[in-house]
C-alpha cells in the first residue's frame, strides 16, 4: 500500500487530502494530520481555531480610553523620563565639577534652547536658526538649577501615571515629546532670539493640558487641576523669575490639542485619526519654525 491509498474508515486531513488520520481538532472536529496539530490545553486544534482565538483574544483585549493596551505598570515611561532628566542634570554637574566652573556653562550654550542667527559678540552663527535643530529636544532635558528640576520632576511624577495609565504608553510618550517640541517651538518664535532657555517645562505644561482635557472627557471635577494650572500660570508670569512663559504657553496649547484628538478620535479609524492630529500639529511646528527660521536670516 502506497501513503496515497486510504485505509477504511480514516478520514484525511482538511489541509492535506493525501494524508489519513484519526485524530480531529477538539473545536470544530475537523480532521487533522500530525504537521496541523497544535498543542492545546485539551487535545489538538487546527491553525484556524487556534489563529481565530487569537484573533478574538486581540479583539477584547481591554484598551485603554484613547485605545492603547492596557499595562500593570502605568509608570514606567513616568520613571524613565525622570531617569533621564535626572542624568542629564547629573551629567551637567559632574562635567562642571570635573573640568573647571564654565564646562557647564559651554554645554548649556550648545544644548539649550537658543534661536539666533549670529551671535553680536563673536559674529559666529549659531543656534537653531542656523541649523542646529537638536536644541529643540535636547533642551527638554536640561535644568541648570536644583529647584527647577525638581519643580518640574515632581509635577512629572503626579502627573505622569495617570495619563500613562489613560492614554497607553506609546501615545503617552507622543505626547511628552510633542508637547516639549511645541515649548521649544514658541519659545523660539515669540523670545529673544539671543535668549537661552532650558527645561521640561513645556511638557509639563503639555501634561496639565492633556490632563484637564481628560478630566473633561470622563466628566471628572476639574477643578483641582484648573487650579493647579491657574497657580503654575501666575508664577509664570511673575516679574524677576527669568521664566520662559513662551515655553509653557506653547506646550499647554499642544497638550491640549493631542489629548482632545486622542480621546476624541473615532473608534473604527482611532490609531489613524490619532497618528493625523499628531501630524497635524507637528506640521505647524514645523511651519513656525521655517517661518522664524527665514526671519532670522
Amino acid at each position: 500500500m502506497t501513503q496515497y491509498e486510504r485505509q477504511p474508515g480514516l478520514a484525511v486531513c482538511y489541509r492535506h487530502p493525501e494524508r489519513e488520520t484519526g485524530i480531529r481538532c477538539t473545536r470544530c472536529e475537523r480532521p487533522i494530520c500530525p504537521d496541523c496539530m497544535v498543542d492545546a490545553a485539551v487535545g489538538y486544534q487546527c491553525p484556524e481555531c487556534v489563529r481565530g482565538a487569537a484573533a478574538h483574544s486581540a479583539a477584547t483585549r481591554p484598551r485603554t480610553l484613547a485605545g492603547g493596551t492596557v499595562r500593570a505598570d502605568t509608570r514606567l515611561v513616568t520613571i524613565v523620563l525622570i531617569a533621564l532628566n535626572l542624568a542629564v542634570f547629573a551629567g551637567l554637574k559632574a562635567t562642571e565639577y570635573l573640568s573647571g566652573s564654565d564646562a557647564e556653562f559651554r554645554l548649556i550654550s550648545d544644548f539649550a534652547m537658543l534661536g539666533y542667527a549670529r551671535d553680536p559678540g563673536s559674529f559666529e552663527l549659531m543656534g537653531v536658526a542656523t541649523g542646529e535643530w537638536y536644541r529643540m529636544l535636547s533642551s527638554a532635558f536640561m535644568h541648570q538649577a536644583v529647584f527647577h528640576l525638581a519643580f518640574n520632576m515632581v509635577a512629572l511624577w503626579f502627573l505622569g501615571p495617570n495619563l500613562e495609565a489613560a492614554l497607553g504608553r506609546g501615545r503617552f510618550i507622543a505626547l511628552y515629546l510633542i508637547s516639549a517640541l511645541a515649548g521649544s517651538t514658541a519659545s523660539y518664535a515669540l523670545a529673544s532670539q539671543y535668549q537661552l532657555s532650558l527645561g521640561a517645562s513645556g511638557a509639563i505644561f503639555g501634561l496639565f493640558g492633556a490632563l484637564a482635557v481628560l478630566l473633561r472627557k470622563m466628566r471628572y471635577d476639574m477643578r483641582p487641576v484648573l487650579i493647579l494650572l491657574a497657580i503654575n500660570l501666575v508664577i509664570t508670569f511673575m516679574p524677576g523669575l527669568n521664566i520662559a512663559w513662551q515655553a509653557h504657553l506653547g506646550g499647554l496649547v499642544a497638550g491640549a490639542a493631542i489629548a482632545f484628538g486622542m480621546v476624541h478620535a473615532p473608534r473604527e479609524r482611532r490609531t489613524l485619526y490619532q497618528a493625523g492630529v499628531c501630524g497635524l500639529v507637528l506640521l505647524v511646528l514645523v511651519g513656525v519654525c521655517v517661518a522664524r527660521t527665514l526671519q532670522l536670516l
